[in-house]
């Protein structure tokens, strides 16, 4: 097997690690233990976290006791992930190819990150580290695009997409409902709101990985139209304390 790492993942978020830890919201409590009980972690098991990042969600691992180990391809992310978390165990490696031992976890998990994965290259990796009775979960916040102003920084985003991998087009979905390996998913979604300033939210852009990826000029560009967007927008201008909501999606699945 080998690695497999999709371009506009290694280089958007390559140099875009401080505005991703910044920018990217965290999850909500009663979503984390949602997953945390239904993939059955806590003191004693071993869970890998793929695509961690900067460790974002395997923080919020950390209260369970169990032994963590966070996958993560980009080499940027993985520095800033262990000056966050030194006491956790982060690897090069991706959802294809983990440098951990068969059998090894009780569960994976991946939060915000299932998407850009090779599907069913992916759950044959997961089955393979996966003990009998392991569990598989996943966790997206996803903005919530029915309020107006999000409508409209969705608008400006989304003229630089193209075709980057993304939660919402649900593409990510094919390899589980043709995989043997896996019983079928279950899902439940919470509702979320990340808190910030004006900075947060064009932090928040600036972490997509396809904005990230744009020539300097063009990015500068998008991130003034998104500082306008939200100092002018009648919703959020004049404030200092900005809410972004997000919808909170918690995905999980045994082992066949």
């Amino acid at each position: 097997m080998t690695s497999n790492i999709n371009p506009l993942a290694k280089h958007g978020y390559q140099d875009s690690t401080d505005a991703y830890e910044r920018g990217r919201p965290d999850f909500p409590s009663e979503a984390v233990a949602c997953l945390v009980e239904h993939c059955k972690i806590g003191q004693g098991s071993k869970v890998i976290d793929i695509g961690a990042g900067t460790g974002k969600f395997t923080r919020l691992l950390v209260p369970t006791k169990a032994t963590l180990r966070a996958i993560e391809p980009v080499e940027g992310m993985r520095k800033k992930f262990a000056a966050l978390l030194p006491d956790v165990e982060v690897l090069e490696g991706s959802a294809e190819f983990m440098p951990v031992h068969e059998g090894w976890a009780d569960a994976i998990v991946a939060a915000q990150a299932f998407h850009w994965f090779d599907g069913p290259s992916a759950l044959q990796e997961c089955h393979r580290l996966l003990k009998v009775d392991g569990m598989l979960g996943m966790i997206w916040n996803s903005r919530d695009e029915s309020v107006d102003w999000v409508a409209e920084l969705t608008r400006i985003i989304d003229v630089h997409e193209h075709n980057a991998p993304r939660y919402k087009t649900m593409e990510w979905e094919k390899a589980f409902r043709s995989t043997k390996l896996f019983q079928p998913l279950s899902k439940k979604s919470f509702t979320h709101a990340h808190k910030g300033t004006v900075q947060t939210v064009v932090d928040r852009v600036a972490s997509i990985s396809f904005i990230g990826a744009l020539e300097d000029k063009t990015r500068m560009e998008v991130l003034a139209q998104v500082r306008s967007l939200v100092e002018n927008h009648p919703s959020t201008k004049g404030l200092e304390n900005i809410e972004m909501p997000y919808r909170t999606d918690v995905y999980w699945c045994q082992r066949a």
